[in-house]
C-alpha cells in the first residue's frame, strides 16, 4: 500500500492528499488478452470468472486533462463484468483496441490487460488540468457513461453519441481497482447517510432503471400506471420497484421465490407474482411459444391489479419479450434495456401492432438522469439493494455468484476499505431511512 492510499484509508485532509505522490501501480482486477480464447468451445453455465478474473498490479496510466485519479473505496459485481470475464459475446479487448485508436488519450486503453468494473464510491486524489466542478479529497460515487463532449451527437442525450462507452467496460481502468482514472463528467456526491460499500452498488443499476421509468427518454411512470417488473428483487428490477412507488404508481413485481416476494413487500411492493409458484411455460420448446401462457399471466395480473399493466419493465429479453408484449394494455409500453436470457427475440406482431403498443429500447443513462437518479439516493428515497460483500480478491468469486444468479440485489466489493460500514457521515439521515430499510437486502441476501 502506499503512502497516499494509506492517508486516504485514515481519512487524510485534501491538503495531505494532494502533497503525496500518485504510486506508479495499483492493485486492480484485470482479464488478460492472453486468455481470450480459454473457454473456447465451453457452453456460458461452464465458463468460470474465478478462472479469467485476476487481481495483479498494473501501472497507473497517465492523467488526461478532463480526468481524475479515485482512490476506489468499494465497487460492485454488474453483469457486464461477467460478460467480460467469460469472454462473451465477444472479447472485450475490442472495445479497448478501437478507443486505442481515437486519441493520443485513448492509446492508453489498449493495453493487454482490461482492469474492470463499473460501480466505484471513493475519494478524489488528483484532478486534470481541464477539471473545474471537483477538488482533491471530494467523496464521490462514479456513474458509468464515458462520452466524448467533443462530440456534437453527445449534446442532446449523451446516450446517443456516436462513441458512447461504458466505462469499466468497453474502456479500460475501471473500478475494481484501488486506484481509477475517471472523467469528471462521470462524478456525483456520494450519499453521506450510506457506507462505502452501500455507494457503490447504485450508480449503473439505478440510473439504468431511472432512465426506463422516470425520464421522458423511457417510459415514465404517472401516478396510478400499472407496471409489470420482471425480476423485481435484482440490480436494476429493485430500483424499478422503488422508483414506481415514489411516482404514486402500482409495481407488478415478479420474482422467483417466497424470500424474494418478501423483499419486495418489505420494500412496499404489494402486489406481487412468484412465477415458480405459478409455473409459467412460456415456451413449448427451445422454438414455439404458449400463448395460453401468455393469457394466463395476463389474467394473473388483471386479479392483482384490474386492469393490465400500462408499462412492462423488460430485461430478461428472449424468455419473457413474447409474454411482455402480450400482456401490455392497448397502448401500453415495453420498455427494455438487456437481454440476459437471450437477445434474439420473438412475439407476436399482431399483438403490438393491432393494439396500438410500443417497445421503447433504453441504454444506461446520460448524465442529467444519473445525478437525479442518485439524488434519490442522497435523500434517502432509494436503499440500495447491497446483498452481499466480498474483497477485491475474492472478485472471482463474486463474480461467478453474479453469473450463476446466486444472489439478490447488488454485491459489493471492497476495494480500499478495511471493513463494511465505514464512510457514513450523516447519521441523522440513516436514522431517518432506518437500518432494517438500509438492510433489507442483507437480512434476506447470503
Amino acid at each position: 500500500m502506499s503512502e497516499l492510499l494509506d492517508a486516504v484509508r485514515a481519512g487524510a485532509d485534501a491538503a495531505t492528499l494532494a502533497s503525496l505522490p500518485i504510486p506508479a501501480t495499483t492493485r486492480a482486477v484485470v482479464v488478460r488478452r492472453s486468455e481470450m480464447d480459454m473457454f473456447a468451445g465451453l457452453p456460458s453455465n461452464e465458463k468460470d470468472p474465478r478462472l479469467s478474473l485476476h487481481v495483479d498490479e498494473v501501472p497507473v496510466p497517465e492523467l488526461a486533462p478532463d480526468e481524475v485519479y479515485l482512490a476506489v473505496m468499494a465497487s460492485s459485481i454488474n453483469f457486464n463484468t461477467v460478460w467480460t470475464s467469460i469472454f462473451e459475446p465477444l472479447p472485450t479487448f475490442g472495445f479497448l483496441d478501437r478507443l486505442g485508436k481515437e486519441s493520443v488519450w485513448g492509446a492508453r486503453h489498449a493495453q493487454d490487460y482490461h482492469v474492470v468494473g463499473s460501480d466505484a464510491s471513493g475519494v478524489v486524489v488528483r484532478v486534470g488540468s481541464a477539471v473545474r466542478k471537483w477538488k482533491v479529497g471530494d467523496v464521490v460515487t462514479v456513474h458509468c457513461n464515458y462520452v466524448d463532449d467533443q462530440d456534437p451527437s453527445a449534446h442532446d442525450d449523451s446516450m446517443l453519441a456516436d462513441n458512447q462507452r461504458i466505462w469499466g467496460f468497453e474502456t479500460n481502468f475501471g473500478g475494481l481497482a484501488n486506484i481509477s482514472v475517471v472523467k469528471a463528467n462521470q462524478l456525483m456526491p456520494k450519499p453521506a447517510h450510506l457506507s462505502w460499500e452501500e455507494a457503490a452498488v447504485n450508480a449503473l443499476c439505478n440510473s439504468t432503471s431511472y432512465r426506463m421509468l422516470m425520464s421522458r427518454n423511457g417510459a415514465p411512470v404517472t401516478e396510478g400506471q400499472k407496471v409489470l417488473i420482471w425480476g423485481a428483487t435484482g440490480g436494476i428490477g429493485s430500483f424499478a420497484v422503488q422508483h414506481v412507488l415514489n411516482s404514486g404508481g402500482v409495481p407488478i413485481g415478479v420474482v422467483s421465490s417466497a424470500d424474494k416476494a418478501q423483499i419486495l413487500l418489505d420494500l412496499g411492493c404489494e402486489n406481487i407474482i412468484d412465477r415458480r409458484e405459478k409455473d409459467y411455460r412460456f415456451w413449448k420448446d427451445a422454438h414455439t411459444q404458449d400463448e395460453s401462457e401468455w393469457r394466463r399471466l395476463g389474467k394473473d395480473i388483471r386479479a392483482l391489479v384490474g386492469e393490465d399493466p400500462d408499462i412492462v419493465f423488460e430485461h430478461p429479453g428472449r424468455s419473457t419479450m413474447g409474454a411482455s408484449v402480450y400482456v401490455a394494455k392497448r397502448g401500453g409500453t415495453i420498455v427494455t434495456c438487456a437481454a440476459t436470457s437471450g437477445y434474439m427475440i420473438e412475439y407476436d406482431n399482431r399483438h403490438l401492432w393491432m393494439r396500438l403498443k410500443t417497445i421503447r429500447g433504453s441504454h444506461f443513462a446520460n448524465y442529467r438522469e444519473a445525478w437525479d437518479a442518485n439524488r434519490t439516493l442522497v435523500d434517502g428515497r432509494v436503499v440500495p439493494p447491497l446483498s452481499a460483500v466480498f474483497t477485491l480478491d475474492q472478485t472471482g468469486e463474486a463474480a461467478y455468484q453474479v453469473h450463476h444468479n446466486r444472489h439478490e440485489g447488488k454485491i459489493g466489493v471492497l476495494c480500499l476499505a478495511e471493513r463494511e460500514g465505514l464512510g457514513i457521515t450523516d447519521h441523522d439521515l440513516r436514522a431517518k431511512v432506518g437500518e432494517d430499510r438500509l438492510r433489507i437486502f442483507r437480512q434476506k441476501g447470503n
